[in-house]
């Protein structure tokens, strides 16, 4: 017989601005269990821990703890009845140090007569960033942090609730594996399997083989409902996917049959190309309808490399050319200017403004299209987002909506809107994918396959291996600020996984 429930919520809903993003909701969260939560982008996830987590009150339902009715008014009320949270966007503040991240709104645990005891501070959070064996020292500023570490001292911040209360804990999970490597996944994994004793925790993730991986059971949500429930040892990644998304996972997943040799012209050339500190005599030719994935783990000079040629990070030295002409990019907006966009991983932070509406999210990187006399011509401004919002088929009330309550997929569907407004002619896909659900990514991919087709060249630096080598024309692997092999990745001679780990470790 299951074990008596530890938290419930029983027939929740809630709308936002007339869109029901939850009808009827009921869950159970048992001591000690690992519960995965499923679906789509824009299926309620979000809202539902949001919820748990205090941040949002329900329009109508009931929440109950150890049996008894519960009411949450804010993320700390939440916090005092043992719930903590690991937001998928990150709450850290960047310019606090990691140990004031960890403890705010605790400093009084760690003051005498008003005075803080920062030794005190920096030792608690110690054990915590011990306990996700994050090895960085607690004075440190959140902002010099890169993103994975951001992400475990997130975790770290809600273990520290073990410290602070005797109940059993919930812990959320909200994406918290979204940037983190393989071997930060398994210390993940093996601190929450760790914890059972003491936490039971909510698992949300798009990566459904992780969550058959660490949960005990599955919820899958569509549309705003719980549409299934069942053990994670009674189902498997093509069945979540069919509940999902309404039809069965396939093999042309990554759309290989629409991959067209590119043609020989040539968008972007780099010789010898190097960044002081990131990496070193680079050299590509990337051509018009070629998609070029950049394999390499953290610290191999990928990212450096892809935000050079955004001009983020400007050259030490070495040769650029775009589209046969030499480019010495010290900005955005002289990337911009030539031809260039940019798809970041952080859509939230450098992709869209998320307090404006879609409309002039669209139109940011090319405000020139839509003005005359220096003056912005609304009304076809806002006729331009119509016209991206229905061929991308953006999934929203109105182009009026704010980015900022567009789901992750829909929100990456405004960035690459944005781009593709622009006209430009290459486009840097910075883990496009990241966050999305399995239907959001497939249309990802049909829309980097059409860019292809229409002769954009596209720089790509993908989640995993398989989603690199499935969509790249041809791969560069990197290892220590170095290429160490390339590969043609044409469809019927793609390399092999284990053929570019050997490059990259």
């Amino acid at each position: 017989m299951p074990e008596a429930a530890l938290l419930n919520l029983t027939d929740v809903s809630k709308a936002f601005a007339g869109v029901q993003a939850l009808d009827r909701v009921s869950i159970e969260i048992r001591p000690g269990e690992v519960v995965g939560l499923v679906g789509e982008n824009g299926a309620g996830k979000s809202t539902l821990i949001r919820i748990l987590a205090g941040v949002y009150r329900p329009d109508s339902g009931n929440l109950a703890l150890d049996g008894k009715p519960l009411t949450l008014t804010s993320p700390r009320d939440a916090n005092l009845h043992g719930i903590g949270i690991v937001f998928q966007e990150q709450s850290l503040l960047p310019n606090l140090t990691v140990a004031e991240n960890i403890y705010l709104g605790q400093e009084k645990e760690f003051s005498r007569w008003g005075v803080v005891m920062w030794p005190a501070v920096h030792a608690a959070a110690k054990r915590q960033l011990d306990k996700v064996q994050l090895d960085i020292d607690p004075a440190t500023r959140t902002a010099h942090l890169s993103f994975a570490e951001r992400q475990m001292v997130e975790l770290a911040k809600a273990l520290a609730l073990e410290e602070r209360t005797e109940r059993h804990l919930v812990i959320l999970l909200d994406e918290p594996t979204s940037v983190l490597e393989q071997r930060e996944i398994d210390i993940l994994f093996e601190r929450v399997r760790a914890l059972r004793t003491r936490a039971s925790f909510v698992f949300v993730s798009h990566r459904l083989d992780e969550v058959l991986q660490i949960s005990d059971r599955v919820y899958v949500m569509k549309d705003g409902k719980v549409v299934a429930q069942m053990p994670a040892a009674q189902t498997s990644v093509p069945n979540l996917h069919r509940l999902m998304v309404g039809r069965e996972l396939h093999a042309e997943y990554y759309r290989e049959a629409r991959q067209k040799p590119p043609t020989t012209k040539v968008a972007m050339q780099a010789e010898s190309l190097t960044v002081q500190g990131g990496y070193r005599n680079v050299n590509f030719t990337l051509r018009e309808g070629e998609i070029l994935g950049i394999a390499g783990v953290i610290g191999s000079g990928r990212e450096e490399l892809t935000r050079t040629l955004f001009g983020f990070l400007p050259q030490s030295s070495g040769k650029l050319m775009v589209a046969g002409r030499a480019a010495r990019l010290t900005s955005p907006d002289q990337a911009a200017a030539i031809g260039i966009g940019y798809i970041p991983r952080e859509r939230r932070v450098e992709g869209l403004v998320l307090t404006l509406s879609i409309v002039p999210n669209i139109t940011l990187a090319s405000l020139r299209t839509v003005m005359k006399g220096g003056a912005i011509q609304s009304g076809k401004e806002r006729k331009l987002a119509e016209t991206w919002v229905e061929r991308l088929r953006v999934r929203t009330p109105g182009v009026d909506a704010l980015c900022l309550n567009l789901s992750g997929g829909n929100q990456q569907k405004v960035v690459l809107s944005k781009w593709m407004n622009a006209r430009s002619r290459i486009l840097i896909f910075d883990h496009p994918t990241r966050g999305l659900d399995v239907g959001a990514k497939e249309e990802v991919y049909d829309l980097m396959r059409t860019l292809s087709e229409q002769g954009i060249a596209i720089i790509l630096t993908a989640d995993t291996l398989e989603e690199t080598i499935g969509l790249s024309h041809s791969i560069l692997v990197m290892r220590d600020g170095e290429v160490t092999a390339r590969f043609d990745a044409m469809p019927g001679s793609k390399p092999a996984q284990v053929d570019l780990i050997q490059h990259m470790v």
